[in-house]
């Protein structure tokens, strides 16, 4: 028989879910550094740009169908489409959108991708009850600076046991920020806390399937509804993080609550936020910008190439080792097919790039193959080293990390606002996506989200 992985040890008295509905429900828009406001604005574009770009994915389509089908009163705006529907619905939907490229941005405290469980509720439930931007940003911080403790406390068993953060944690933090923009105090944010808690799940063995971007989505629909629960005096436990037999007993091997309560460095967890340049895997982006800096700087010609040797820390072997994908979703999961575009030139922030064409190429196939992935132990999850060996015997090497966030937040601005460029004038119109990201920059300044959600549709 098997023996199982010990629980947690949690010490009695820890009041980390009250403590962190607190937090969250103290927050206010005038206490958030013009920085912070800066990086949610940033995040609301990018958050924008995915997800009107992913509304056209099948698995969106399909979704989106299902909320007709079942209908409910038209409280909020399909982004991508102008279709309206039941606040709880169209979180779903707009929130498995955001993640269908796997395109949207990664906290690594949380582990996961933190903006998409958070804004798919802050634009259904705040265009359905008329709040301004202002309220809109504080939420987002509350609900993100959440998300990040929770991850924290649970980190790093809770992953590494086979649950998806964004959908489980990112449930926690959809609730934090519904809770906030419906006004909630502590009390009513904890038992928010506890309703979502329970129905939090989402499991790492749907990678490369429709069920991970439907873990965005269902994170995002369980927060809102355990906000409106709580706000209608639904009964829940304040102590879900830490009771016995609660979140982090049954979901994780550890349990932290000193990381939780900590302040990160910097002071913000939205500090350390991630956007992602390359429409794949967040752990294939190092060993992408391996290949490309050693094709590019070095000009290495793929037929040159005799074999690669990448190393990552082991984690990414449960996440991203699809050896030999099959389809495009699959492509985005795979080290090896990953490098291999990079090292081929391929533009892989292209969506194009990610086809089921694409990943049965035989040039690809073949270059893909001479790939090797060691995984090492201890190793840092965001660095990658990558060394070719070349026909004529020579070796190059390069290295990079990428969970080092921005230092340059205008320049960071600047490639998000081409990432969105890129993303939504196909489906809107070069015009009408340039009026939108200009909306967005002033977001702290709208009196509603009409105008907003207005052009985040076809005209």
């Amino acid at each position: 028989m098997r023996a199982t992985a010990p629980a947690p040890s949690i010490a009695s008295g820890t009041a980390v879910t009250v403590e962190l509905a607190r937090r969250a429900a103290a927050l206010r828009y005038d206490d958030l550094p013009a920085e912070i406001r800066l990086l949610a604005r940033q995040c609301v574009l990018d958050f924008l740009a995915v997800t009107i770009a992913g509304s056209r994915e099948p698995l969106a389509l399909m979704l989106q169908a299902e909320a007709f089908e079942q209908g409910g009163a038209p409280q909020a705006t399909l982004i991508g489409h102008g279709a309206r529907s039941a606040t709880q619905l169209v979180a779903l939907v707009n929130g498995a959108a955001s993640h269908a490229l796997d395109f949207d941005d990664v906290n690594m405290t949380m582990g996961g991708h933190p903006s998409v469980p958070i804004l798919p509720v802050l634009l259904a439930l705040g265009e359905a009850k008329g709040a301004d931007g202002k309220a809109v940003i504080a939420a987002f911080v509350a609900g993100y600076e959440t998300l990040c403790r929770v991850g924290a406390l649970v980190a790093p068993g809770h992953y590494a046991r086979g649950f998806h953060s964004t959908a489980t944690i990112g449930s926690f933090g959809a609730a934090a920020a519904a809770a906030h923009l419906l006004g909630l105090d502590a009390e009513r944010t904890a038992l928010a806390l506890g309703i979502a808690g329970t129905q939090a799940a989402g499991l790492k063995s749907m990678f490369g399937t429709m069920c991970k971007p439907l873990h965005a989505g269902k994170a995002a629909q369980n927060g809102l509804l355990a906000a409106s629960l709580a706000a209608r005096g639904f009964t829940s436990r304040a102590d879900v993080l830490e009771c016995a037999q609660g979140f982090a007993q049954t979901q994780s091997t550890d349990f932290h609550p000193d990381a939780a309560l900590a302040d990160p460095p910097g002071g913000w967890h939205l500090r350390n936020n991630l956007f992602k340049y390359h429409a794949a895997c967040y752990l294939t982006h190092a060993p992408i910008e391996c290949a490309r800096s050693l094709a590019r700087d070095d000009a290495v010609a793929p037929e040159a190439i005799a074999a690669a040797r990448l190393t990552v820390e082991s984690g990414a072997a449960k996440v991203c080792n699809i050896a030999a994908p099959r389809t495009g979703l699959e492509a985005k999961f795979s080290l090896r097919l990953t490098t291999a575009l990079a090292l081929a030139g391929r533009d892989t922030a292209s969506l194009a790039t990610y086809s089921e064409a694409t990943a049965q190429e035989p040039a690809l196939a073949r270059l893909r193959d001479k790939v090797t992935v060691v995984f090492e132990r201890g190793w840092p999850h965001t660095l990658a080293a990558l060394t070719l060996t070349l026909a004529d015997g020579r070796t190059l090497e390069a290295r990079h990390d990428s969970g080092i966030p921005a230092a340059d937040l205008a320049a960071q601005g600047r490639r998000l606002e081409a990432k969105f460029m890129s993303l939504a004038a196909p489906v809107l119109g070069e015009g009408r996506a340039r009026e939108l990201a200009d909306t967005v920059a002033a977001l702290d300044g709208l009196p509603s989200l009409g105008a907003l959600l207005r052009l985040a549709v076809p005209g």
